[in-house]
């Protein structure tokens, strides 16, 4: 059994020994245990100093690309390096070390394909009021698109087995956490999630520069979410809202119309109602459209699947 740790790193020259050295040297029931270096374009020498603490793989970006891509970067260099489980975690040390041989003791027993580090966000001191509530919204948003029980789905920690690793694609150029999440889900694979502790901060986050920022990527990304992975819901949902406005409309119209027959100025109670009646029909069709292109990328990510483990196989 195979264990390799993966580490999205950008210019984290400063903060990688600390993190090399808090991993585990050897687990139960993981025979070898190999961490690979994912460099996104850093200028700081972060592959470097890696190597010199013991990081036996590293793949690198000629250009920062985002978090993301660095992520489906490591997915496809640890399956060609044979890894049977993929833990990835933080290049700063936010996770501990010592709670991996946690985090995959689920992926050994047979119990899960994917298993996320659960932060108990609303108990992270580090975090603030707002970021809080936002970490639970985006987990409800994972948890109803998913179907799954998964309470901390911003949580960059988390051990994949290589079968759950076939069968991930990152759209998204911001993040990968919630989006693996649904796609774990949606392809009926098993998911588990352990509680685990968080290291002090070493530094500010990459992700969120601000708190506006912050909201806007996150709330952008929630509503990307939910139309790519929920098309006919989320719009038949918007359609739902404006149809009952175009009826409260006509009625709005209709009570005027009966009980003062001979007065006007209501004309325009009439028009609102059409409109509105008329755009929740187009919605809904956008929403027939947008589930049809969502039935083909299932097919077509299918396909990759299986053009993935053959590669894979390849170099086993």
């Amino acid at each position: 059994m195979k264990l390799i740790i993966q580490i999205p790193c950008y210019n984290e020259a400063q903060t990688v020994p600390g993190t090399l050295r808090d991993l585990p040297g050897r687990i139960d029931g993981v025979d070898t245990i190999e961490i690979l270096i994912v460099d996104d374009g850093s200028s700081d020498g972060t592959a470097e100093v890696a190597r010199l603490h013991g990081a036996q793989h590293v793949v690198r970006h000629a250009q920062n690309q985002g978090l993301a891509r660095a992520f489906s970067t490591g997915i496809d260099a640890c399956l060609r390096l044979g890894a049977d489980i993929i833990v990835n975690t933080d290049a700063d040390n936010q996770y501990r070390g010592e709670d991996i041989a946690k985090l995959v003791r689920p992926i050994l027993e047979g119990r899960a394909e994917m298993v996320v580090g659960d932060r108990q966000v609303m108990t992270v001191a580090d975090f603030s009021w707002t970021k809080r509530r936002l970490q639970r919204l985006g987990s409800w948003v994972v948890r109803r698109a998913s179907d799954t029980d998964i309470p901390d789905a911003t949580s960059g920690f988390r051990a994949i087995s290589r079968e759950a690793a076939l069968r991930l694609f990152v759209h998204d150029d911001y993040t990968y956490t919630l989006e693996t999440l649904i796609q774990a889900g949606r392809a009926r694979l098993p998911l588990a999630h352990v509680p685990i502790t968080t290291n002090p901060k070493t530094r500010p986050s990459r992700l969120m520069r601000s708190m506006p920022s912050y909201i806007r990527r996150q709330g952008a990304t929630i509503l990307r979410i939910s139309m790519m992975y929920r098309p006919l819901r989320t719009f038949g949902a918007v359609a739902l809202l404006l149809l009952l406005v175009g009826l409260l409309g006509a009625g709005r119209f209709l009570y005027y119309y009966v009980l003062e027959p001979g007065r006007s100025g209501h004309v325009q109670s009439l028009i609102f109602a059409a409109v509105s009646i008329i755009v929740a029909f187009q919605v809904l069709l956008f929403g027939l459209v947008a589930d049809l292109v969502a039935s083909n990328r299932r097919l077509t990510e299918d396909i990759l699947t299986r053009v993935r483990r053959m590669e894979t196989r390849k170099e086993d």
